[in-house]
């Protein structure tokens, strides 16, 4: 391992990366500046995808496999010329950090040893806004990926039922992420009850292939769509970002013809690169989209009678929500 520092400059600022040697993907032996340079192969798509929005920082300082953190709060010993926004948790507790702003900070942070960005679904500049809505579709304990695959093409046919143009993308790991581009008119919110309206009319249409049901217990071997992905100051792991497994395997953006064919795990930052280079950005044209279709299922479910769906354990409780208790403690109890 190289102990020597390597000095790149990105953006006018030079970036000093120390023990760019260190082995941080050891099923092929990728070190640390080749993760650097990973990203600096595809910063126009990663910036078009992250700029300017807040990062939680997933640190792994020996590599893939190693001891890790999560790390929202950007470190005292940040330089002067690095920005950061201020971000809050569910209950309130804020911190300052970092922000895409451009590929210097990206690259300050790989530093670091972060392995892993996880993104807010809005601007720095504009945090009342949350203009994505994040489909993550999970896979449950015996459900295959084709099964992921056929969840995918279903949730694309009612988006486009109701005017709505998705992007696709792997998450690096065992699921895929469906993204919408948002106008700029709601906040987060609209933009979950939406996506809880958006897995129950999934699980209605196609009741033995997805659920949206919260409780593990309920999903039997389905395709869960986790509408509280999308809970205001719910982060998704990053567009384009190298996940810390040992192949490192991209979050990468793919175009709805590579569904059937796509296998994830051969998606990583030896191979994402020469796609770009060949085929560009798959993202590239994307145009904000009207939730309106989606907040109305939202508003129809509720006047039926249904209540809000079950939030995360983190959040205070919210109104209309039902108790949070699995189904077979509160028939115990």
């Amino acid at each position: 391992m190289s102990s020597s520092a390597v000095t790149i400059e990105v953006d006018g600022i030079e970036l000093a990366v120390s023990n760019p040697g260190k082995v941080y993907f050891p099923e092929r032996g990728e070190t640390k500046l080749d993760l650097v340079r990973y990203y600096q192969a595809i910063a126009e798509p990663l910036l078009a995808a992250l700029g300017g929005r807040p990062l939680l920082l997933e640190r792994y300082p020996d590599g893939a496999g190693g001891k890790s953190w999560f790390q929202k709060r950007v470190p005292k010993s940040a330089p002067p010329w690095l920005t950061t926004t201020r971000v809050a948790t569910p209950n309130g507790t804020t911190s300052d950090a970092l922000v895409a702003a451009d590929l210097a900070h990206v690259l300050w942070a790989v530093n670091l040893g972060c392995l892993g960005f996880h993104v807010w679904p809005f601007r720095a500049a504009t945090p009342e806004v949350t203009d994505e809505l994040r489909v993550d579709l999970d896979p449950s304990p015996g459900v295959g990926f084709d099964q992921v695959r056929e969840a995918a093409a279903r949730t694309r046919e009612l988006l486009a039922e109701l005017g709505i143009e998705a992007n696709l993308k792997t998450s690096g790991s065992r699921g895929l992420h469906i993204y919408v581009a948002l106008e700029p008119r709601w906040d987060g919110y609209q933009v979950r009850a939406a996506a809880v309206a958006l897995a129950r009319e999934l699980e209605r249409r196609h009741p033995g292939l997805i659920t949206a049901q919260w409780w593990k217990e309920e999903r039997g071997a389905r395709v869960f769509v986790d509408f509280n992905q999308n809970a205001p100051h719910k982060t998704v792991f990053g567009t384009w970002c190298v996940r810390p497994r040992e192949g490192g395997q991209v979050s990468t953006p793919i175009g709805w013809d590579e569904l059937e064919k796509v296998e994830p795990d051969a998606l990583t930052l030896a191979t994402v690169p020469s796609r770009v280079a060949e085929s560009g950005d798959p993202w590239a044209g994307t145009r904000p989209q009207s939730l309106e279709p989606l907040l109305e299922w939202s508003r129809r479910d509720l006047a039926s009678g249904l209540m809000d769906a079950p939030w995360p354990p983190v959040y205070p409780k919210q109104p209309g929500e039902p108790p949070r208790v699995a189904p077979s403690r509160a028939r115990r109890d």
